[in-house]
Parts: C-alpha cells; structure tokens; sequence
C-alpha cells in the first residue's frame, strides 16, 4: 500500500524533470500532498504575515547559511536535538520549514512530543515561500535572490530566486 505513493511521487518527479521550469503549481500540489504525512499543523505562506511565529529553519546548515526566512532560527534535520530550541517557551506559536516540507513536518512532529502546543509547518516550505514572491535573507539580513534547492531534481519545484547547488 505504501508503494503507491512512491510510485505516484516518482512520477511527479520524473515528469518535473521532462519538463523542467514548466511544472505547474498542480503537480507541486499534488507532490506536496503524496509526500507529506499531514501529521501536523500546516499553515499556509499567506498566513505567515498575519501572524507573529518563532521560524524554525529544518534544512542542514548550508541550506541555511545560504538564505533563510528573516528571523528563523537555524534547528536542522539530521541533527536536531532539542537542545536547539532550549529558551523557546513551550506555548510559542511556532512555524518549522524546509525545502518543501518533508523534513520541517519530522522536526515538528518532535516538538509536539516534546510537549510544545502551537507547533505547525509552513506548507510547500522555503520554496513555496519564495515561489510566492516572498523575500529570504543572508546571514547579514541583507535581501538576496540566492536560495539553496536542494538538489536539481528537488529544484525543479523552485520557480523563482537563484537556484544554488552546492
């Protein structure tokens, strides 16, 4: 039963790859929907301006270091311990992103267990957030347009910004 999904996600992937920067925002939502388990909270990236989060950034460090939401703390992924949130109060409202959310919606899976109760993920993630003409930020806070896809296939999900690789 687990296949099917897979099978489903590989397509997306596969047929982003054909068709590179033509992939429509459908088969993103559709990826989005096949690869997160929805455990969590999501918020969507036009609610983010409306309301007043502690973002926490689940990508790895040269992710981050990169580009970031302004004001996201760094907490990684393969990582992650709770130590990293140490000081946060438990009753924050608290917004975790990625890349397009898989890794954010683990690490806030964690922080509800750790018994934080205002706890969602940013959905379709970093990408979606940029996708949307939002901005991101160096580690000076300046604004840039550089932003860390991932991996090419990944990329293909990233339709706007400077795509970096490495």
């Amino acid at each position: 039963m687990m296949r099917q999904p897979f099978v489903l996600l590989i397509g997306l992937l596969i047929s982003g790859a054909i068709y590179g920067q033509e992939v429509g925002s459908k088969s993103y939502q559709l990826m989005l929907k096949t690869l997160l388990s929805h455990t969590v909270p999501e918020t969507a990236v036009g609610e983010v301006d409306e309301l007043n989060f502690v973002l926490l950034d689940a990508r790895e460090m040269g992710e981050y270091n990169v580009s970031r939401i302004k004001g996201a703390k760094w907490v990684g992924y393969e990582d992650f311990t709770l130590d990293r949130v140490e000081g946060i109060n438990k009753k924050s409202k608290i917004l975790v992103y990625c890349s397009v959310g898989y890794r954010s919606e683990k690490v806030a899976e964690r922080l509800i267990a750790a018994g934080f109760t205002d706890v969602s993920n940013l959905y379709g993630g970093i990408f979606e957030w940029v996708n949307q003409k939002n901005q991101v930020v160096d580690s000076s806070g300046n604004t840039v347009e550089k932003i860390h896809a991932y991996n090419k296939v990944w990329g293909l999900w990233l339709r706007r910004g400077e795509k970096v690789y490495e």
